[in-house]
């Protein structure tokens, strides 16, 4: 089974029946490493499913320092909702950290998919609860924990990013420098 279809299985409540018309608002696309799937500054015209590799959001400081917001793995979500959904220019990028495979849809199809498709809203309306939890998770243990305690429960949590994800952006993730994240990295292997 195609892997969006098996995702909106699972977080549904009711399964996908006609697999053909839902796949239909789709394109598939597949992006190299580092390549730009939207640049800062540009218009958002799509909404992008992973269905193989890893993304990152971010945008770039008044110091041209890249700040890093969001990762988005296998059947995970991305783009700059707002900027799509109004179709204004994004504030973010969207990069691929590894080769990825996507399904892109256009803001049009979008819209058309979730008018003929009630199931479609409610698959959706349950991946936007999802996601604004993990952000106020991450915004809290951001604020309350200490910077060292942030690292080990991000990497308990998500031992396979640690692996996927360049040091430099993850360090920005985090909202660490990449100097002291790899000292970090070097105190907890000293431990072990």
């Amino acid at each position: 089974m195609h892997p969006l279809i098996q995702h909106i299985n699972k977080i549904n409540s009711r399964s996908v029946t006609d697999v053909p018309k839902i796949l239909s608002f789709f394109e598939a696309y597949s992006f190299r490493k580092k390549e730009m799937l939207l640049e800062e500054g540009k218009r958002c015209a799509a909404y992008f499913f992973v269905i193989k590799g890893c993304l990152r959001l971010f945008f770039t400081d008044e110091n041209g320092i890249e700040q890093t917001l969001q990762f988005a793995l296998e059947n995970w979500w991305m783009t700059d909702l707002e900027a799509f959904r109004s179709g204004r220019i994004s504030g973010y990028s969207i990069q691929a950290l590894e080769p990825v495979e996507v399904l892109s849809i256009s803001h049009r199809n979008y819209e058309q998919l979730l008018q003929e498709n009630p199931l479609m809203e409610e698959y959706f309306r349950r991946v936007y609860e999802r996601a604004y939890t993990a952000s106020l998770l991450r915004i809290q243990l951001i604020t309350r924990m200490p910077k060292q305690a942030f690292y080990e429960n991000f990497e308990s949590k998500y031992p396979g990013f640690l692996q996927r994800i360049p040091q430099k952006v993850l360090a920005s993730f985090l909202g660490f420098t990449p100097e002291y994240l790899s000292e970090l990295r070097k105190k907890r292997k000293e431990k072990k």
